[in-house]
């Protein structure tokens, strides 16, 4: 197990190092210029030069990654805002627990809907229910995040006044963005457990276990589910990087004081320093969690761990 978790663990450095090049790239060549933001229009020639020259933006593209990629990998160092002049570790560090209470939450709450909606349209096949939750998860899966979340405030927050549609003050206010993240997840989590479950509960083994007289909710979970989690986690694996973008917008949605909102004015400020550190935060977030997918498999299926062994 411990060889298994190591080699994972190495997988992270290439996907950072991988990462880390394409952020730094897609910043250098889009348009706009960080410099000409901060200076306005009324700057003059050598204004501009100098300002360029200030945040290290006038070297060509091979230098300023070299320079990027030292810092990042060698210094620990993402930099200093163009805008605030403050460290960005620092400020999104100081964001990031808003944005994983956000996306923890959705994950959460979208395996609690869509799990125990997939085992019963499952065990109902062909019925009512069954074609309800599944035409209830394609819609859910077919529809924008963003939109479920206006829908969500027009009626909660706007009509009803039940719940807040903006801060993050209270646990109320991530009820609303939480739900509007997880339902299209949860939508695809319930497709993915009726077509494992259908095929475990068709397998010799099931048939034996109902032969024994063992009751059928125990068949159901603790004999056809368990065997069926290896699809359905991977599904959840998927989900989690979704859910992770779309709380990104949520929180400008919602005005959650996280690092999707932050990045979102650094975007449009060109403040490529923020930018390249919150994209590189994030993917060191996912890969870990993605690590955490990947031991779960393991725990989940003997035949994982029998590979590993020494």
């Amino acid at each position: 197990m411990g060889k298994y978790i190591f080699r994972r663990l190495l997988w992270i450095i290439p996907v950072i190092i991988g990462v880390s090049i394409f952020v730094f790239t897609i910043m250098y060549f889009s348009p706009g210029d960080p410099a000409l933001i901060i200076l306005g229009t009324n700057a003059t020639d050598e204004m501009y030069e100098a300002k360029r020259a200030e945040l290290g933006i006038d070297q060509p593209y091979f230098v300023q990654l070299f320079e990027f990629l030292k810092n990042v990998f060698l210094k620990a160092d993402l930099g200093n805002s163009f805008k605030t002049s403050q460290s960005v570790f620092r400020q999104v560090v100081m964001r990031l627990p808003y944005t994983l209470y956000l996306t923890l939450g959705s994950v959460f709450l979208s395996i609690l809907i869509g799990i125990p909606i997939g085992v019963l349209a499952a065990i109902r096949q062909n019925s009512w229910k069954d074609n309800t939750s599944m035409f209830l998860s394609l819609f859910c899966v077919s529809m924008p995040n963003f939109w479920f979340a206006l829908l969500l405030v027009m009626l909660f927050s706007l009509r009803l006044g039940w719940l807040p549609s903006v801060g993050a003050d209270s646990f109320k206010c991530y009820i609303l963005p939480c739900v509007s993240i997880a339902l299209g997840a949860a939508g695809g989590i319930a497709r993915q457990t009726r077509s494992s479950m259908l095929d475990v509960i068709r397998q010799d083994f099931i048939s034996t276990a109902r032969s024994k007289g063992q009751i059928e909710r125990v068949v159901l979970y603790s004999h056809a589910l368990k065997n069926a989690l290896i699809p359905i986690i991977t599904v959840i694996g998927m989900q989690i990087a979704s859910m992770l973008g779309s709380s990104l917008i949520a929180e400008s949605i919602f005005s959650i004081p996280g690092v999707g909102s932050y990045m979102f004015n650094a975007i449009t400020n060109r403040d490529y320093p923020t930018v390249r550190g919150g994209v590189l935060i994030i993917a060191v977030c996912f890969a870990l969690i993605m690590l955490i997918v990947d031991i779960v498999y393991a725990m989940v299926d003997p035949r994982i761990r029998e590979q590993y062994k020494t």
